[in-house]
């Protein structure tokens, strides 16, 4: 399935990547047909058990980019992109997709608090949301999410497309 899935993944992560960087949104008209055509391939190639493992990955992506979604601070664009990748990859690549998404966009986001000036911002937002946590509890942050105009937004696309092309060389 993996390799069946690179050359679709690699373009779509593309394609987000640019659309994202220049527009900060990534289309539906890209991910939903991706995410579909994801699980009937899957299914085409290895049947029920395809179908299985490609509605996993999917559960997997949304689920865990729906609650940063929900905490405001993950675009809903980057929970169908991450969905439709674990439909075609799913959620055993997933997961190390994920690990190498959360590196690459950690650095992604320290570099440019670096050449944006704002490192001591990233730091104080940081610790805020980690630990204002017991207090707000799951409740997303009143001042550090995305719909808030004077928080500072960094697309998130090439850090999952960077995440994802690196994990189908770990396997």
């Amino acid at each position: 399935m993996h390799s069946i899935a690179w050359w679709p993944s690699v373009i779509v992560l593309a394609v987000a990547t640019i659309t994202d960087l220049r527009s900060r949104r990534i289309p539906n008209w890209l991910v939903l047909p991706f995410l579909v055509a994801g699980v009937v391939v899957s299914g085409v190639s290895h049947g029920w058990h395809g179908i299985g493992q490609s509605l996993m990955g999917l559960a997997l992506g949304g689920v865990l980019f729906g609650l940063l979604y929900w905490m405001g601070g993950m675009g809903m664009g980057d929970v169908k992109l991450l969905a439709a990748i674990g439909a075609w990859i799913g959620p055993g690549q997933l997961v190390v997709a994920l690990v190498l998404t959360g590196i690459v966009g950690g650095v992604m986001a320290l570099i440019w608090a670096i050449v944006g000036g704002f490192v001591g911002e990233l730091f104080n937002g940081t610790g805020e949301l980690l630990f204002s946590i017991r207090k707000r509890g799951l409740r997303p942050h009143p001042e550090l999410v995305l719909n808030n105009p004077l928080t500072r937004k960094m697309p998130y696309a090439p850090a999952i497309a960077i995440g994802t092309i690196v994990s189908f060389f770990s396997r």
